[in-house]
């Protein structure tokens, strides 16, 4: 029996509404904050998606070179935003506002088996503006989506990702990246069996443990032995905490419980520079991350001909697992959306004009869903059983001068 690729699913209609209930809300989040949608190719020369090395070339899914350019599809869309933005957007003005809905494809790792490799997102990048005050903007449009999608048990944790990089700076360079690896996945027992001098050992498990309330976690940082950068660093996370709170007190809400400041926060993608954060949600089904991003100052500058760079921030929101954790709410649309009319001519040789007569009706300024009868059917009970199988309510016999003799059914489901 013939199936989808392994790690790939088909979604059928009733997936594909639900899928689109929560688009198209994310989508009026974004326009109201005056983003724009960018649509980018879903193939890509290799060398584009790994972003100068901070995406691992095992992740993507490379197809066949084409005159000596090894193509893959995109593990993700922030490389090729940022590549669009600096070879088709040059001289616009900034900021730049973006949004994207998109498919990316990411190669599952050896031994795993039916791991997904298709994954459906939506997110925002915002180009060419720095600082705390465009950090704030996409932080609490990431809030302000969760809100339309009437989405509460979940909380933000936030991190650093230049500051952190910088604290693992006095570890050994050979096992640096171990030591990277075991604070972005909590491995205390790894840290604890390092060959570490007993200062380092110290130092990571601190590290490990910079997680907590804001305030908390900034008093702990603020007393290590920071140069001047990290310093200046750990004043602006608290400027940016201090916008933040003041947004959610002017809207009457109280920030507190939903944000967890976490400095041993690392992302998969190495190519941030400066605020990293995900969305966990804690709902029945289960712990899920429904989405990420951060702020990323160098990225465009892999693509300029010039190495010139634009700061840039943004997100994505994953959306197989905001659409598992919407799906016990209730909201989502149980349903495909019905037929509004059946269309059925009295005879196989009326069929032209019944063809026609429904085209008339599709032509209404709101969209109304029409379908002709294919089938000649016993008796016109026969047609209506089918109709109310099919919750269309509304019935037009036509005859062969294309007369209508509308039917309005008194109940359908």
């Amino acid at each position: 029996m013939y199936q989808p690729p392994s790690g790939a699913r088909d979604l059928f209609p009733l997936d594909v509404a639900q899928k689109r209930w929560i688009e198209n809300r994310l989508q009026q989040v974004f326009q109201r904050w005056g983003y724009h949608r960018i649509i980018t190719s879903t193939l890509e020369r290799v060398d584009t998606l790994m972003a100068g090395g901070a995406v691992q070339q095992s992740t993507v899914i490379q197809l066949q070179e084409l005159e000596d350019e090894t193509l893959g599809l995109r593990p993700e869309l922030t490389a090729s935003i940022a590549r669009a933005a600096v070879t088709r957007m040059a001289g616009v003005s900034h900021p730049q506002r973006l949004y994207y809905n998109a498919n990316v494809f990411r190669r599952a790792q050896r031994g795993s088996h039916n791991r997904q490799q298709e994954f459906y997102q939506a997110g925002v990048e915002l180009l060419g503006s720095g600082g705390i005050v465009a950090d704030a903007e996409v932080v609490l449009l990431l809030m302000d989506c969760l809100s339309t999608l009437g989405l509460k048990d979940w909380h933000l944790v936030l991190g650093e990702a230049g500051l952190t990089r910088s604290l693992l700076s006095p570890f050994p360079e050979d096992l640096r990246d171990r030591v990277r690896r075991a604070i972005a996945h909590l491995d205390r027992i790894t840290l604890e069996t390092l060959p570490l001098s007993t200062e380092l050992r110290d130092r990571a498990l601190l590290l490990l443990d910079l997680r907590g309330r804001p305030a908390d976690v900034l008093q702990r940082v603020s007393s290590l032995d920071l140069d001047e950068t990290q310093r200046a660093t750990v004043n602006a996370l608290k400027s940016l905490m201090e916008v933040l709170q003041a947004s959610f007190e002017a809207e009457g809400e109280a920030i507190a419980p939903s944000l967890i400041l976490d400095l041993s926060l690392i992302q998969t993608f190495d190519y941030y520079t400066g605020i990293v954060f995900e969305v966990v949600g804690d709902a029945n089904t289960g712990r899920r991350v429904l989405g990420q991003g951060g702020r990323y100052d160098q990225l465009l500058g892999i693509y300029h001909p010039q190495a010139e760079t634009y700061p840039g921030v943004g997100f994505v929101f994953n959306l197989e697992e905001l659409h598992q954790t919407l799906l016990p709410t209730g909201q989502l649309p149980h349903n495909t959306p019905a037929t509004n009319w059946l269309v059925v001519p009295s005879s196989p040789q009326d069929c032209a004009v019944a063809f026609a007569y429904a085209q008339k009706i599709r032509e209404s300024a709101n969209l109304v869903r029409v379908e002709v009868d294919l089938d000649q059917r016993d008796s016109q009970d026969a047609v209506r059983d089918y109709a109310r199988h099919r919750g269309i309510s509304q019935i037009a016999w036509i005859n062969a001068d294309g007369v209508p003799e509308i039917e309005t059914l008194s109940s359908v489901g």
